[in-house]
């Protein structure tokens, strides 16, 4: 199989998107969204071992610039990072497994966010999207939706 152009990389913070969320949700081994289900996101709400995270500007800027740095330091080729509120975007090319990409941002922006906090906290959900991107106009999509898209 060959390496795709592109990957566009998406996670969310904590708590704000729960299985059984009323927009839809994702779960692992079935396809497509599932349909809400209040008594799973109470259950999976009753489970949280820390707050819901919204990250701030100065988190966000936190986000975007630890991506950059971890993509120079890689010899990663990055399109755009866009870090709102709740979730972060990354649209990348390498030649590197997706999801040990999207860990390993994870791990960084964790670490420089728990410092700058003061203290460990969970900041993100587990895993997350990974959608590989195969053509020029594809790519140039990911990145409009990502800039202007949100």
């Amino acid at each position: 199989m060959s390496t795709p152009l592109a990957y566009h990389l998406t996670w969310t913070t904590y708590g704000t998107w729960l299985p059984g969320d009323p927009r839809g949700w994702v779960k692992e081994g079935e396809p497509g969204t599932q349909a809400p289900d209040p008594e799973r996101e109470e259950v999976a709400r009753s489970r949280m071992v820390d707050d819901p995270v919204m990250l701030d500007e100065a988190q966000r800027q936190l986000v975007e610039d630890t991506v950059h740095k971890h993509c120079r330091i890689r010899g990663w080729l990055l399109h755009v990072v866009r870090a709102l509120t709740n979730h972060i975007h990354v649209v990348v090319s390498a030649d590197f497994d997706p999801e040990l990409m999207r860990d390993q941002f994870k791990a960084w922006c964790t670490r420089h966010l728990s410092e700058q906090a003061g203290r460990r906290r969970t900041w993100w959900t587990e895993k997350g999207w990974v959608k590989w991107i195969e053509n020029e106009e594809y790519l140039e999509n990911a990145i409009r939706y990502v800039l202007e898209g949100q």
